[in-house]
């Protein structure tokens, strides 16, 4: 298991993306055939890593207090991961996180993302 010294019970936090970040674009099946596994590799490090990073955005929880009974959550405005990261950035690297996004096109990434999920799925055995 990956869970931190002392916290025994943090697996939970550690794969709470797994719904939007993988089962959505793969599903529950078993992934047996060792052919797989490059394809995994460059889906992950190549169109699905951009198209998340630059293009999806997130809500992040920034104060959860209890008032009473009612437990009250705010949150930040969406961004995407490179939008909350480019402020802690010096300027030449935000340069060149900004102009690797204006060159590329989410279409382009999430018809990538198809077919590459598309031969994944190909080569995958039912549950």
């Amino acid at each position: 298991t990956r869970s931190r010294p002392y916290n025994s019970n943090d697996n939970a936090h550690i794969e709470q993306k797994n719904w939007t970040n993988i089962r959505q674009y793969l599903g529950y099946l078993r992934f047996d055939n060792p052919a797989i596994v490059p394809l995994l590799n460059d889906l992950y490090a190549n169109a699905l890593s951009l198209l998340v990073n630059f293009f999806l955005p997130s809500f992040k929880l920034v104060e959860k207090r209890r008032d009473g009974v009612h437990i009250i959550k705010r949150h930040d405005p969406p961004k995407t991961p490179c939008d909350r990261l480019l402020p802690h950035l010096p300027t030449v690297k935000q340069r060149h996180l900004l102009q690797l996004r204006h060159s590329l096109n989410p279409f382009d990434l999430q018809l990538a993302v198809k077919r590459k999920v598309a031969a994944i799925l190909a080569l995958a055995s039912p549950r």
